[in-house]
């Protein structure tokens, strides 16, 4: 068997051992992790949506605030 030989059979042979490993990656873990990917890519959309609508919320809130505060001041005034 010639040094060239020797090296194809072992390539071959890890490719046999390295199958399952292949097939479980391709078949199991891959998968999973781009369902993990979706789910937080998703999530992190939605968080940042959120996060404005918050900011636009609290700037809000702040003016109406402001504006009970003055109309009571003026009720008060009135009473």
């Amino acid at each position: 068997m010639t040094e060239n030989e020797l090296l194809i059979a072992i390539s071959n042979m890890m490719d046999e051992k390295l199958k399952p490993i292949k097939i479980t990656l391709e078949n199991d873990i891959l998968p999973r992790l781009q369902n993990i990917e979706t789910c937080y890519t998703d999530t992190y959309r939605r968080y940042a949506n959120g996060i404005e609508k918050l900011e636009a919320m609290e700037q809000d809130i702040a003016i109406m605030k402001k504006v009970i505060q003055e109309h009571s001041e003026k009720l008060n005034q009135i009473a």
